[in-house]
């Protein structure tokens, strides 16, 4: 894993506000304002994506991340940014901005389902008093 990318990555979507980076998976994670927005892995930059994101990814021909397990290939919902994003933070802030928003909706669908839980839990019972 090159200390380069990571810094390109880093210069590449300091637009979207404050970055850190994570190392993880024999690459790193990348996040925004503590939002997980984007991995590096296998040399390539990938940004988190959705089911609202994804079709444009696939449009603009962007691979999906994909690794072997156990001789299986698994992968997961982030994507390669296209070849011209990689060239200014300019080029890239489109493609940054569909990954936090992706990285937005899952915290908001995570807070909604542990809302849920936790309203769904049974009221105390109290006693009968006569």
């Amino acid at each position: 894993m090159s200390k380069e990318l990571l810094d390109h990555a880093l210069e590449l979507l300091a637009p979207l506000g404050s970055l850190r980076s994570r190392r993880m998976f024999g690459g790193y994670g990348i996040y925004v304002d503590e939002l997980f927005i984007a991995i590096i892995a296998f040399e390539q930059l990938w940004l988190k994506a959705d089911e609202l994101s994804l079709p444009r990814f696939e449009t603009a021909g962007c691979r999906r991340f994909e690794y072997s397990r156990e001789g299986q290939t698994t992968g997961l919902r982030y994507y390669s940014p296209p070849e011209d994003a990689l060239e200014s933070p300019a080029l890239m802030l489109p493609w940054a901005r569909l990954a936090l928003e992706a990285a937005l909706r899952a915290q908001a669908l995570k807070s909604a389902k542990t809302a849920r839980k936790s309203n769904s839990k049974p009221a105390p019972r109290r006693g009968r008093s006569e």
